[in-house]
């Protein structure tokens, strides 16, 4: 990577970040198609999980006040278990269908969501065991699953320190347990280490950016966000694949 891409990926990266933290679902939804103009699918899986636990410690250190421990243990146990899944079928299953398909889901997904703004999933066991496990496969093979999880916790209609804390925590076992297959898999490349602490640096940055953004928005203002990011996501996410 020349030095002139090198910024532009970090510049990129930052962005990401801060859009994840606002979001509340982690910047690996945005990171991936990023980190994908620049190297290759099974390279942008190996640094997305690793640059992602710098992230996610960043958030907890930031947010660590709103944790709700039932939801991490509802949602955290199935997504931990479907991601060591998702990451070892990463090696045989493609992935441009798959992408479509995730894509789809969250359009509908976030529009019934904007559209019937009332609604709010019932925090039941099958509720967040399902959405864990959909979040973690996802992860596993896509490199990124937030997402998902963003509109069960989205639905659920959670405080905003509430739901980033949650979310980070699941994420950050996701992220560790992924890392794991992925440097098996062969994903994580020496020569792709030298982006760890420069990733390390942006996302507390994009992180502390993110708060004082947050800061200065409400809890309705923020559900909206997550929902209209969610959207743009999936539109993207579709496209891309055809152009």
């Amino acid at each position: 990577m020349t030095t002139e891409h090198l910024l532009y990926f970090l510049l990129l990266a930052l962005l990401a970040e801060i859009l994840g933290t606002i979001g509340g679902f982690g910047s690996s939804m945005f990171f991936v198609p990023i980190a994908s103009y620049f190297m290759d699918f099974h390279s942008v899986l190996g640094i997305t999980a690793v640059f992602h636990v710098s992230s996610n410690i960043a958030k907890i250190t930031l947010f660590r006040q709103g944790l709700d421990y039932r939801l991490v243990v509802w949602l955290g146990i199935p997504a931990v278990l479907a991601v060591i899944v998702g990451a070892w079928l990463s090696q045989y299953v493609p992935t441009n269908w798959l992408t479509i398909l995730l894509a789809s889901f969250l359009i509908v997904l976030s529009l019934l969501l904007l559209i019937f703004r009332n609604f709010v999933l019932p925090p039941t066991l099958p509720v967040t065991l399902t959405g864990g496990a959909i979040s973690g496969l996802l992860a596993g093979l896509l490199g990124t699953g937030g997402a998902v999880r963003g509109l069960t916790l989205a639905a659920f209609n959670l405080k905003t320190d509430t739901f980033i804390a949650t979310s980070v925590l699941i994420d950050l076992c996701i992220d560790a347990s992924r890392s794991v297959i992925y440097t098996w898999n062969g994903y994580v490349h020496t020569h792709d280490l030298y982006l760890i602490p420069l990733l390390l640096v942006v996302s507390f940055v994009g992180t502390w950016l993110g708060k004082k953004i947050l800061a200065k928005m409400s809890e309705d203002q923020f559900r909206t966000w997550v929902l209209w990011l969610i959207l743009l996501t999936g539109l993207f996410a579709l496209v891309k694949p055809l152009l």
